[in-house]
C-alpha cells in the first residue's frame, strides 16, 4: 500500500474520534498529538506539521458544526480538508492536446527511477488510447537504452535510441523525426549529475532544441524532505515543469517527499506506487488523502473497474456481495480484481476497509491462484457450490486429486471464508452494485 505506515497511523488517530462518546477539547487535543506523531514519523517537515495541526485544532474547536452533521464527522472532515490543502487541492493534467503531437521530456537525478517511469508513463497513456513512443536520450548511463528497450517491449511501445551516438540532442531530434505520426512521445534523458545546477543546464539545452510541450522531473520519494531542494531548483528553472514522485510503495519518508514538493508549488502529477509497469497513478490529492485516512476512494475504484473492463452481471453481483457465492465465483473475482492491480491497493479504496482486512486476504500471489484453480477443479460440483460440506476426508481426497497437500486445501477454504465475510461488510456499507455490468 502507498505510505502504509503513515496511513494506518492516521487511521488509528481518527478512529479514536469516531469511537469517542463525545468530542470535546480533550479528544481534539489527543487527535492533534496523534496526527503530529504520525506525520513527523513520516518525515514531514516540523514547521508544516505545526502549521497543519494548529489549523486543524483551531477549526475543530471554534468552527460552528453545520446542522444535521455529528460533531465527530465534522472534525474528521476538517482533518481531511487540511491534509488535502497541504498536498495541493486538485489534480494537475498533463499538457497533452488532442489532434496535436505532444512531446514530454523526463529529467531527474541519477537513481530517481526515471527510465522505469518513462515506460510507466508510456503504458499509462497507451491504456488511454494514445499512440505513444519512447526515445532514449541518455548517452551517459551504460545500459540505459537496453533497460528502456526491454521495458518498451513489455508494453509493445516503439522506442528510438542509438548506442553509438553521444549527442543527446541529435538522438532526440532523430527520434522525433521517426515518430512524426505519434500522439505522445516521451523522451528519457540522462540523470548524470547529483548537482542540480548541472542537471538544470542539461535540461535547458535539450529543451531549447526539442521544445517539449512539458518537462517532467522525476523525484525519488525515499529521500524525504530533501525532495524540496530538487523540486524548487527545477520549478524555478521552467514554468512548464511538473513532478512525478516515485518509490512511494512502503516508503517511510514518502510523506516528507510529497509534502515538501507540494510546498514548493511545483505540481505533482503522478506518483509511483510499485515496481510493476502499471504502478503509476495520477496524483489526485482528495482521493489520495481519502485512501490514506481509510475514508476510501470510490471514484478511483470505479475508474479501476472501467479500466479493467470488469462486467459482472447484476444477479451475480448481488449474490457475491450478499456472501452467497461459490468457490468458483471467488476464484473468478480474485482473478478479475488482480487485473485492476494489487488487491491491497483496491481494498484501500473502500471506505474504512483498507486497514481492517486480514493480511492473508490481500496477499494473493499468482502461484497461489494457479494452485487454487487446480484444487477447485478437483472438487465435485456440490463442494464448489457449498464449501461448508467439505470435511476432513473430503479435504484428503481433494488434496490427492489436485496434487497438493491438505494444508493448501484448508488455506483455500479459509480464504473463501474471509472473502465471504468481506463481501458482507461491503454490502452493509452500501456498495452492492459497484461492479454491476452495464
Amino acid at each position: 500500500m502507498v505510505l502504509e505506515k503513515l496511513g494506518s497511523s492516521l487511521y488509528e488517530a481518527i478512529k479514536k474520534v469516531f469511537s469517542a462518546s463525545i468530542v470535546d477539547e480533550n479528544v481534539v487535543r489527543e487527535l492533534i498529538r496523534d496526527l503530529q506523531r504520525a506525520l513527523l514519523q513520516a518525515d514531514v517537515n516540523v514547521r508544516l506539521v505545526l502549521d497543519l495541526s494548529k489549523r486543524i485544532e483551531e477549526r475543530a474547536l471554534k468552527e460552528k458544526v453545520p446542522p444535521g452533521i455529528p460533531r465527530k464527522e465534522h472534525v474528521i472532515k476538517i482533518v481531511y480538508e487540511e491534509i488535502v490543502r497541504l498536498l495541493g487541492e486538485k489534480t494537475a493534467p498533463l499538457n497533452i492536446k488532442l489532434g496535436k503531437r505532444s512531446v514530454l521530456m523526463l529529467v531527474g537525478v541519477q537513481g530517481s527511477g526515471k527510465t522505469t517511469t518513462a515506460a510507466k508513463l508510456a503504458r499509462f497513456l497507451q491504456k488511454r488510447g494514445f499512440k505513444t513512443a519512447l526515445i532514449c536520450a541518455d548517452t551517459y548511463r551504460a545500459g540505459a537504452l537496453a533497460q528502456l528497450s526491454q521495458l518498451a517491449a513489455q508494453i509493445n511501445v516503439p522506442i528510438y535510441g542509438d548506442y553509438k551516438e553521444r549527442n543527446a540532442v541529435k538522438i532526440a531530434m532523430d527520434g522525433l523525426k521517426k515518430f512524426e505520426d505519434y500522439d505522445v512521445i516521451i523522451i528519457d534523458t540522462a540523470g548524470r549529475h547529483k548537482d542540480e545546477k548541472s542537471l538544470i543546464e542539461e535540461m535547458k539545452t535539450l529543451e531549447e532544441a526539442i521544445k517539449p510541450d512539458e518537462v517532467i522531473m522525476v523525484i525519488d520519494g525515499t529521500i524525504g524532505q530533501q525532495a524540496a531542494i530538487q523540486a524548487k531548483a527545477f520549478h524555478e528553472a521552467t514554468p512548464i515543469g511538473s513532478i512525478i514522485v516515485t518509490k512511494l510503495d512502503g516508503s517511510a519518508r514518502g510523506g516528507g517527499a510529497l509534502s515538501a514538493v507540494a510546498a514548493t508549488g511545483a505540481p505533482i502529477k503522478f506518483i509511483g506506487v510499485g515496481e510493476k509497469i502499471d504502478d503509476l497513478e495520477v496524483f489526485d490529492p482528495p482521493s489520495f488523502v481519502g485512501r490514506l485516512l481509510g475514508l476510501g476512494d470510490l471514484k478511483g475504484l470505479v475508474d479501476k473497474v472501467r479500466e479493467a473492463e470488469l462486467k459482472i452481471p447484476e444477479k451475480k453481483a448481488k449474490a457475491i456481495l450478499s456472501g452467497k457465492f461459490t468457490l468458483t465465483d471467488m476464484y473468478e473475482q480474485l482473478e478479475a480484481m488482480r487485473s485492476m492491480g494489487p488487491f491491497s491497493r483496491i481494498l484501500k479504496m473502500f471506505p474504512g476497509l483498507g486497514y481492517e482486512i486480514p493480511e492473508d486476504l490481500v496477499n494473493v500471489a499468482e502461484e497461489r491462484l494457479k494452485k487454487w484453480r487446480v484444487i477447485i477443479q478437483s472438487m465435485t460440483p456440490e463442494e464448489r457450490k457449498n464449501p461448508q460440506i467439505i470435511n476432513a476426508s473430503r479435504i484428503r481426497r481433494i488434496a490427492r486429486g489436485s496434487g497438493t497437500n491438505e494444508k493448501e486445501v484448508k488455506e483455500l477454504l479459509n480464504q473463501y471464508m474471509l472473502m465471504r465475510k468481506m463481501m458482507k461488510v461491503l454490502r452493509r456499507r452500501g456498495l452492492p452494485m459497484l461492479f454491476k455490468g452495464k
